[in-house]
């Protein structure tokens, strides 16, 4: 089965970075979409970018050109690169996977999923 950690998460002030980072562990998928939700208490997780095998890319609106999603020299590692951050940013972020491309971006068609890092911007 497949596993992702996750690390990279913490604390900033507003205007500030923090890199995310996420690794697939006993990954054996082939063409497949990895990327990043967030979820805050109280709201549904929702997309924030999403990276394809084929170079596609997701970014949801509210990133407005502050985050960029990449892949590490191998396709189970994605990161996912934070400036500008806003407290509206503070929640948890979550790396998830699934076979073939991007589309849809409903949490619910993701299978795997991260335990999760806590983003917090004051």
């Amino acid at each position: 089965d497949v596993q992702l950690v996750e690390s990279g998460g913490g604390s900033v002030q507003a205007g500030g970075s923090l890199r995310l980072s996420c690794a697939a562990v006993g990954y054996t998928y082939g063409r497949h979409c990895m990327g990043w939700f967030r979820e805050v208490p109280g709201k549904e997780r929702e997309v924030v970018a999403l990276l394809a095998t084929d170079g596609t890319f997701t970014y949801a609106n509210f990133v407005e050109g502050r985050f960029t999603i990449s892949r590490g020299d191998a396709e189970d590692q994605v990161y996912l690169q934070m400036t500008r951050l806003k407290p509206q940013d503070t929640a948890m972020y979550y790396c998830t996977i699934r076979r073939n491309y991007c589309s849809p971006t409903t949490p619910a068609t993701f299978d795997v999923w991260g335990q999760g890092t806590q983003v917090t911007v004051s």
